[in-house]
């Protein structure tokens, strides 16, 4: 059941993006980019835990759920450091996931060089 509820909530979460990229004029990146603000609003009104907790990685993995990381960090460092948590917090949570996006990325372009078309 669990990868069912995962299937669902990832796979609308994409449906809506793709329905965005073909029915409106907005580019690519401002529709990944809205993705990773929903996530942090619906982070920071207490939403989007829910249904991490619920759907799983489903919703954890998609962009909406490093919003969601984000705001969750941000939260947090507020409360053990004040207005200056709010410049570290989100660092701080969504190191890891950044730090393997860079790695991974540094790997392909090692592994797989560039060429002109």
């Amino acid at each position: 059941m669990e990868y069912l509820k995962a299937f669902l909530v990832g796979g609308l979460i994409c449906c809506v993006c793709q329905i965005l990229i073909d029915k409106t004029a907005l580019t690519p990146a401002r529709i990944l980019t809205g993705c990773v603000v929903s996530g942090v609003l619906l982070g920071a009104l207490g939403l989007y835990p829910a249904l991490a907790d619920w759907a799983g990685a489903g919703a954890s993995v998609p962009l909406t759920g490093f919003g969601n990381v984000l705001a969750q960090g941000t939260r947090e460092a507020v409360d053990r450091q004040g207005l200056l948590g709010a410049l570290t917090g989100p660092l701080t949570a969504a190191s890891g996931g950044i730090a393997a996006a860079v790695l991974f990325g540094a790997l392909a372009a090692l592994l797989f060089p560039s060429r002109e078309k």
